[in-house]
Order: structure tokens, then sequence, then C-alpha cells
């Protein structure tokens, strides 16, 4: 039973002040990422970062499978941010490519979305509230801090495997929601909250303009790393990526 008795609002004082601790902890964390990158640590801040998001996300994935909070169109990890998180806590622990890439492109397109255009009924102090915000805020704040902090950028190898991916989520998710009359991923119909997906037109239009822009936009995010590699640019740890002889990512020196 909802502990709040008061709907969350888009943009109302609860958001406006989330939106705040958002943007303060991605300065932070991108500041942070940057010191470390020159001084060549940060191992341990990626680490321990990555335990919070675990030991959050396992818990809340808990409650959720609870008689009392379980709902089928909502509770099962099928959401995209679910996966995100799992890249998210591989990637600090690890500093492997994929994983970063994963949460670079997954973060900062989609999960962001909910910073910004929630959908999301309970306000402070459900339990839900804390989950969402918990969740979605570290995914976009390991996103950046691996990346624009540490600058873990991706490579074209990294985007294709994030493409592959990503289109194996989605046709799962689909067949789920279909055999389940669900709408895991707004993969049938939009939320019912305001969204970006509103400016796309009705289903299916919309979901294929979504992957139309997806592939666009992830390029773009992808062609600046690629550029700053061939160029020598200094990267995390002590050493610097160099273009490898035939790829487009190169390999670390560190």
């Amino acid at each position: 039973m909802p502990l709040a008795a008061q709907r969350f609002e888009v943009f109302g004082a609860q958001h406006l002040v989330l939106v705040g601790i958002f943007l303060a902890g991605a300065v932070a964390l991108t500041l942070l990422g940057r010191a470390q990158r020159r001084a060549g640590t940060g191992h341990r801040s990626g680490r321990v970062l990555a335990v919070v998001i675990v030991c959050l996300a396992v818990p809340s994935q808990v409650y959720q499978l609870t008689p009392w909070d379980f709902s089928l169109g909502s509770s099962l990890p099928l959401q995209l941010c679910d996966f995100a998180w799992v890249a998210a806590a591989w990637g600090l622990w690890t500093r492997h490519r994929v994983p970063t890439a994963l949460v670079y492109y997954w973060g900062l397109t989609l999960t962001i979305q909910a910073v910004f255009t929630p959908s999301l009924q309970e306000a402070f102090p459900d339990p839900r509230f804390f989950m969402f915000w918990s969740m979605h805020l570290l995914v976009v704040w390991a996103a950046i801090y691996l990346t624009f902090g540490l600058g873990l950028g991706p490579g074209w190898r990294e985007y294709r495997v994030t493409l592959a991916v990503s289109l194996a989520w989605a046709g799962l998710a689909y067949a789920f929601d279909v055999a389940f009359g669900v709408n895991y991923g707004y993969l049938v119909h939009k939320p019912s909250s305001a969204s970006l997906l509103d400016l796309l037109g009705p289903w299916p239009v919309y979901v294929v303009a979504a992957l139309g822009i997806l592939l666009t936009v992830w390029a773009l995010m992808t062609w600046p790393w690629v550029v700053a590699r061939r160029r020598g640019t200094v990267v995390p740890g002590k050493g610097r990526l160099v273009p490898g002889p035939g790829t487009d990512a190169g390999r670390s020196v560190a």
C-alpha cells in the first residue's frame, strides 16, 4: 500500500529538486573522473560505485517480486534499465569496453529520459520512488563518470555490439509483451505520461522512428571518440590509446 497520498508530478517541486541533484552529481563525477584520469587512479572509486549500484538494485528487484508489490507489467527485470544497471556495475568494476559502451549508449539516450520525463506515479516517501530514482540516477552517473570523466569512450565495434544487444532485447521484450498483454520497453504503446515518443507518431511508427533516431544518435556519440583516439588523445591511467593496425578503436598502452 503506498506510503504517500500524493502523486509524483513531472516538473513539480520534488522533480525539480531531483533534477538539480542529478546535475550536481553529473558535474562532480565528471570532475572526479578527470582528476583520476590525470593521476592514473580511480579503480577503487569505480568499484565502490559498482557495489553501491548492486546493493541498491538487487533489494529493489527482490522487493518488486514480493506478493504485496508484484505486478506482471512492471515488476519483472525486463526493462532496458534493468540491464543498464548490470552493465553499469560491470563497467565500473572492470572498465571493460563493452559494458562501458552499453551504459554509455543506454544511459545517455534512454535512461536519462526517465530523469527529465519520468513515468512514475509514486511520490516521496514511497519505496518505488526511491527505487526508481536511485537506479536511474546511478546508471546515468555511471555513464558520465566512465566516459566524460575517465575517458573510456566507445569505438565502432562497441557501437555494433550495443546495437545487436539492444535489438535482441527488443525482440524478446516485445514477444513477452504480446504474449502477456504488458508493455515493457513501451514497445506496444506509449507511456501514459508525456515523453519524447509523443513526437514520433502512432504505433508502430514511433518504434521504427525511435530505432532510426537511436542508430543515428549513437553513431554521432561514437564518432568523436574514434577521432580523438586517432589523434592520440590521452585516456585513463598512465597510458595513451594508440590506433592499432586495421582497427578503429585502438589499444591501450597503459
